[in-house]
């Protein structure tokens, strides 16, 4: 699956430039070309031109009347199981290949970004729940549920650990980088689906199942997802603090988690926070490059 070739083979016209191609080539985010044509591929697409605004409506108005529905019959419906093979079937039959390439990469990602920060904390111990799905299918596995539980028993555990000790993040020397993928995860690509039916970009894709995830969840499930979103920033700062080096923070839109943003700007705010994932291990994975350099040239 190349799709850098949309963007590298693109022609040019100056009378008529192309915005995506435009993006494309703009380095001032530090993303791989494959990622950003991946993303672009989606934003570019037909369905999102023609079918979100369609769907962003129509799934706004789902989360009200489930929330309206959850008044009275809180826990129902509840049921991790059915929600994750209603994604497993609807990523396998409807959506894109590069789409759902992004959304497995998303939790390596995830995984490896609590890594470093666990790693680089000296003098703690942490437990981790990696989540590395090698297809479509091992998503089946509650793993968006558990991806949202990692990140908050990651920072209770963390910040409990530190004050207990009195520790407090600081710059580190040298930073440890080995939980850092520098090139492809193992992620079966050959296996992602590509037919007919595989149109629908990504955005289009999450709002889609935000309801769902409001149906099939409990409202704690729910609203803590929700939360989660917002806590790209504290990572963000974290990692920071670790590289002595805050300027990544900037490129940081999901903010400020001690203020909660409504639910029914969660599709958007996902495909943000993948986004903002991508970008901060992509930060690292450079950072890890300049940091091999002098010991290549000392071997």
């Amino acid at each position: 699956m190349d799709v850098t070739e949309l963007y590298e083979k693109a022609p040019y016209n100056p009378e008529d430039p192309n915005p995506w191609l435009a993006l494309y080539l703009d380095a001032s985010l530090p993303l791989s070309d494959e990622v950003k044509a991946a993303l672009l591929a989606n934003s570019g697409s037909k369905s999102r031109q023609f079918m979100l605004p369609l769907i962003r409506p129509f799934a706004k108005l789902m989360l009200v009347l489930f929330q309206i529905l959850k008044i009275f019959i809180p826990n129902k419906f509840t049921s991790s199981k059915i929600l994750h093979r209603t994604i497993y079937w609807g990523l396998k039959i409807f959506v894109r290949p590069d789409a759902n390439l992004l959304i497995l990469r998303h939790f390596h990602i995830g995984t490896e970004i609590l890594q470093f920060v666990a790693t680089n904390v000296p003098g703690v111990q942490i437990p981790l729940n990696p989540l590395r799905p090698h297809n479509l299918y091992d998503l089946r596995d509650n793993v968006f549920l558990k991806h949202d539980l990692n990140i908050y028993n990651f920072l209770i555990r963390l910040n409990r650990e530190m004050k207990t000790q009195g520790i407090k993040l600081s710059r580190q020397e040298h930073p440890n980088f080995d939980c850092i993928t520098d090139g492809p995860f193992q992620i079966d690509e050959a296996s992602l689906p590509t037919g007919r039916l595989n149109f629908l970009d990504l955005e289009s894709a999450i709002e889609i199942y935000t309801p769902l995830y409001q149906l099939f969840l409990t409202d704690s499930d729910f609203w803590r997802a929700c939360n989660s979103l917002q806590l790209d920033e504290t990572v963000a700062i974290y990692s920071s603090k670790l590289l002595g080096d805050a300027s990544y923070v900037g490129l940081v839109n999901n903010k400020h988690p001690l203020i909660p943003l409504s639910t029914l700007q969660a599709g958007y705010r996902l495909l943000l926070h993948g986004l903002a994932a991508e970008c901060l291990h992509a930060t690292l994975v450079q950072i890890k490059r300049q940091s091999q350099q002098p010991m290549l040239a000392s071997s």
